[in-house]
């Protein structure tokens, strides 16, 4: 944004292309209550004369096929179910901005964003034929082969606005899921609608919606929410299948990474929290399918453990204190699936504190893992599972309890969520994954997570009050909780079943990847509590 002071008066003008539809015209309303205005700029794009040549080339790595052995439901078929969307709709075609729809969408993935494979692209899915707007230069013979074959003509990423123009001129009644479409094409479209059939914009006043379901009509399209997002949230059985074998060979790596931190820290070397973070990265990248993480890791030592998002840097970063607790939250995206886990360890005494604070922490993660809940459930309704052992003794964590996980996909993916925040109303379907990741976080003293991702699946239940479907979780990450700062005491003998049930099912499914040294260690700490 760029400000001009007019008197008074405040003028911001807004940058369409970065800011969605919904945004921009909060931001909006806002300013106008203030008695200041926002514009929106147009070409000539001043931030572009700003740069001149020194704007950094943008990012050209190709494009990959995401293979149907992962991908499980080919592009003809994805293609198929949105455009019946569109018929149901009366919609001529619907745009698509959001980087993760467009790769489930396509079967594609890229490198063109850290962390997550996806690369920067527009869609028109239209009734007849669909159009990907991107860089020519990243697309190979196979993957404009793969196009081709699923009906998808590649038109140059800067001409999206020219292609809005001309389907509004042709009548198009066009979709826009505003919450995440840039305000520069909805714009675009409006205008262009209003130049060719001189509609005034107060006609269409209230039409668009901030972010809810509702459907609007009018002369100038149609105004919804993507029905992608569900439908890439509720994972097949090639995607289950991917993120199970990924999450396995994860879970090897971090093993073999693990019985190297503790035999580090036991020769007294000094290691830095960036250190362990780039051991971890070598371990993983080991692994088959290997290809980043799935964001930076958190590596936290004591004071740096409560900082819920902390990125430790080579130049300020803690070296890793024996006598303090460590979390590490990391994970990585391979070629079939994307992993997300957080352990929080002690590699000496830990105190009678830091112990009642990691059982309860683990108490809340036992107590969803095992939830059962009717279909139809948003996920804040079991937010609060997490939190009960800790609300006892007045204590809680400033995040919400879960998120929604792509499939070797971004590692934060909607609609569904597991949070405290009352407002998404999304239900939890079979199929979905999420993470469940609980903690507690004491200032200036140490931080606690403990995060495995769930697969949401149907369970059978004695009753089916209603008639109707009870649902409940399935693991897919597979690594040990730390057994030293188990407070016993602490502990029903059901939640001390869980847990070595749990490592019952670590050293089943993980062993057989693991030799030698990272072999002994997962029988180590994989070993029953026995409650007294």
């Amino acid at each position: 944004m760029m400000f001009w002071l007019l008197g008074p008066k405040l003028v911001l003008i807004l940058e369409q292309f970065l800011f969605s539809f919904d945004a921009a015209e909060e931001l909006k309303e806002a300013i106008a209550k203030k008695n200041h205005k926002l514009v929106y700029l147009y070409n000539p794009n001043l931030v572009d004369e700003i740069w001149k040549g020194s704007r950094p080339m943008p990012p050209n790595k190709p494009i990959r096929i995401h293979e149907l052995k992962y991908a499980g439901v080919d592009v003809a078929s994805k293609l198929s179910f949105l455009r019946s969307e569109l018929i149901d709709t009366c919609s001529s075609a619907i745009i698509v901005s959001m980087l993760d729809e467009i790769a489930w969408l396509l079967n594609l993935r890229g490198g063109d964003v850290p962390h997550s494979p996806v690369m920067y692209a527009y869609l028109i899915v239209e009734v007849d034929g669909a159009k990907l707007f991107v860089d020519n230069s990243k697309v190979t013979p196979e993957v404009l082969n793969h196009l081709k074959n699923a009906g998808v003509e590649l038109k140059p990423y800067d001409t999206i606005l020219s292609e809005i123009e001309s389907l509004a001129a042709k009548g198009a009644e066009l979709w826009f899921d505003t919450s995440s479409v840039n305000a520069a094409i909805v714009n675009t479209y409006k205008s262009a609608c209003d130049r060719h059939f001189e509609i005034h914009a107060s006609d269409r006043k209230g039409n668009l919606h901030n972010g809810s379901n509702n459907q609007s009509w009018g002369p100038s399209g149609v105004y919804r929410a993507s029905p992608i997002s569900l439908a890439k949230a509720v994972k097949n059985p090639a995607e289950l299948e991917g993120m199970h074998n990924s999450h396995l060979r994860d879970a090897a790596a971090l093993a073999e990474f693990w019985v190297w931190l503790e035999g580090e820290i036991d020769k007294d070397v000094k290691l830095t929290e960036v250190d362990v973070a780039d051991k971890l990265l070598e371990f993983r990248s080991k692994q088959a399918g290997f290809i980043d993480t799935s964001f930076d890791t958190i590596s936290g030592s004591g004071a740096n453990g409560a900082i819920i998002h902390y990125k430790p840097e080579p130049e300020s970063c803690s070296v890793v204190d024996p006598k303090k607790l460590f979390l590490l939250d990391s994970g990585a995206q391979y070629v079939d699936g994307t992993t997300d886990i957080t352990r929080t360890v002690h590699f000496g005494e830990p105190t009678a504190r830091e112990k009642e604070c990691f059982t309860r922490v683990l108490q809340g993660h036992i107590a969803l893992d095992q939830a059962v809940f009717p279909e139809n459930t948003p996920g804040f309704v079991l937010d609060a599972f997490a939190r009960s052992s800790l609300w006892k003794i007045g204590l809680d964590y400033r995040h919400g309890t879960g998120h929604g996980v792509g499939a070797a996909l971004n590692v934060h993916e909607g609609p569904q969520s597991i949070s405290f925040r009352f407002g998404n109303m999304t239900p939890l379907q079979k199929g979905m994954i999420v993470s469940n990741e609980p903690g507690y976080y004491e200032d200036h003293a140490f931080g606690i997570r403990i995060e495995n991702l769930l697969c949401v699946k149907q369970v059978d239940t004695p009753n089916r009050y209603g008639g109707i479907e009870y649902l409940g979780f399935e693991k897919l990450t597979y690594v040990p909780i730390q057994n030293k700062l188990v407070d016993l005491s602490l502990l029903s003998v059901a939640e001390v079943d869980w847990l070595n049930n749990y490592h019952a099912q670590v050293w089943e499914k993980v062993s057989p990847l693991l030799d030698g040294s990272a072999r002994e260690w997962l029988w180590n700490n994989t070993r029953p509590l026995v409650k007294q």
